[in-house]
């Protein structure tokens, strides 16, 4: 069972990012502050948790959440800072949008940038911990996977509806027939030379169970998709 709070005494809000390891698009972070009491069947890590009960859930979790915001950082971006310093810098223009002060940060993962003077506690599997992570997890997917089936519509070859921008073979396969595009990491290393399709890389390919399971906007022009009702 999800804990409900690290600190009863704090408001607390839970962060997590989704897309940090696909080949397109950017990386989205969330974070959410919910009721001390707050509780649902379905709540859990968004990774365990079926895309119908994702899209089930972010509603309830953006009613009934005190606050919440979502965040993303773009391709160009990710290729300018890293794909490490670009998920961080999702998670602190989450958290400066929260119209609630945080007192306290649970950070799903093993490692943080701190956010102004506000204390953290980083919680490896945090999402299957802490009920607000669990949120920010399902908000940060769901909000991403509907951006993937956008882009989707201007580059279908691609097929970033049902991969959504992860390694899997289908997704492989079409760049080595098309080619990258703008959405594309570069800084990912995808092509080795020219279009050649990864000859001898040993980056991973994501299985449909591991994409399920996972699956520009510069400092003067974030794009923030959702802040709190």
């Amino acid at each position: 069972m999800l804990k409900c709070f690290h600190k009863r005494s704090l408001i607390e809000a839970g962060c997590d990012e989704a897309g940090r390891g696909c080949y397109a698009g950017p990386v989205f972070a969330a974070a959410v502050i919910l009721p001390k009491r707050f509780k649902h069947p379905l709540l859990n890590d968004s990774k365990q948790l079926k895309e119908c009960e994702r899209d089930e859930l972010r509603p309830i979790i953006e009613k009934q959440a005190l606050a919440y915001s979502v965040a993303m950082v773009d391709v160009e971006e990710i290729d300018r800072i890293n794909i490490l310093r670009a998920s961080l810098k999702a998670m602190h223009i989450a958290i400066e949008q929260l119209s609630l002060t945080p007192g306290f940060l649970l950070i799903d993962g093993n490692y943080f940038t701190p956010y102004k003077e506000t204390p953290h506690k980083c919680v490896i599997k945090g999402d299957a911990t802490y009920a607000s992570i669990a949120a920010a997890s399902i908000l940060a997917k769901t909000y991403r996977d509907a951006y993937m089936k956008k882009l989707h519509e201007e580059y279908p070859y691609y097929s970033w509806h049902t991969n959504k921008g992860y390694g899997t073979e289908e997704h492989r396969v079409a760049i080595e027939a098309h080619g990258v595009c703008k959405y594309h990491r570069r800084s990912f290393n995808i092509m080795q030379q020219g279009l050649t399709l990864f000859q001898n890389s040993t980056l991973p390919v994501a299985s449909q169970e591991e994409m399920d399971a996972n699956t520009t906007f510069s400092d003067e022009s974030p794009i923030i998709y959702q802040t709190d009702l």
